[in-house]
């Protein structure tokens, strides 16, 4: 007995393991309704139904829509979309009021919100594209720059895809600057250089067209093409 006694004494009891956040309850007072607004409208997958229940795949965040006959607490959804300004209408024509139309946020989003039937509220929302910004993002740079030269690569940068700017922002940047490196001082040749190296050997091309468009010689530059 003795024995036994000690062994319950000394066992060890693990932690439990917290795996996430499974669901997101959402009250409805009408499931079908629900569904078509937040399945069929989406295009999301139902994964799972039940009595008073379903479970939509709201593209990593699960959404429980549970039934009850009025809901009491209101929940507010932000929903990632490509089209903000055709998503409204979407859900719109899925039985969602709008509340208010596409606007820019210091956050650089651009957000829009309706309400569905039962009170939730849904955010609309995707990022801004550089070419949506109210400004120009700064140069990562560390050196001093010449003014020319910091007016060429900004006009480099806008010939660059919006999806691919910031990357290559930075990276020219780092590359004039590594040029520029005994000088400290980073002026149009720099960044020139920094353009056409920047870039992997084998891409390296598609960067001959934004030079030429701004009246830069490429072909001076034939060392820095043919660079590993």
């Amino acid at each position: 007995m003795r024995g036994a006694r000690e062994r319950v004494a000394f066992r060890v009891v693990s932690d439990p393991v917290f795996f996430g956040v499974s669901d997101l309850d959402v009250p409805v007072s009408d499931l079908e309704r629900s569904l078509r607004l937040y399945a069929g409208a989406t295009g999301f997958p139902v994964m799972k139904r039940g009595e008073g229940f379903a479970v939509v795949d709201a593209g990593g965040v699960r959404l429980r829509l549970v039934h009850t006959r009025s809901p009491e607490h209101r929940t507010s959804l932000r929903l990632s979309t490509s089209d903000v300004a055709g998503a409204i209408e979407v859900f719109a024509r899925a039985g969602a009021t709008r509340l208010y139309a596409p606007m820019k946020t210091p956050q650089q989003e651009l957000v829009a919100a309706v309400r569905d039937p039962d009170g939730h509220t849904v955010y609309l929302w995707r990022d801004l594209t550089e070419d949506e910004y109210d400004f120009e993002p700064a140069l990562p740079k560390e050196l001093t720059w010449e003014k020319p030269a910091e007016e060429l690569l900004q006009a480099l940068l806008k010939r660059v895809p919006a999806l691919f700017r910031a990357l290559a922002r930075y990276r020219v940047t780092k590359e004039a600057e590594s040029l520029a490196e005994k000088t400290r001082r980073v002026g149009r040749e720099e960044v020139i250089r920094g353009f056409i190296l920047a870039s992997p050997r084998v891409t390296r091309s598609r960067n001959r067209k934004p030079l030429v468009e701004l009246g830069i010689d490429a072909d001076k530059y034939q060392a820095d093409w043919d660079a590993p």
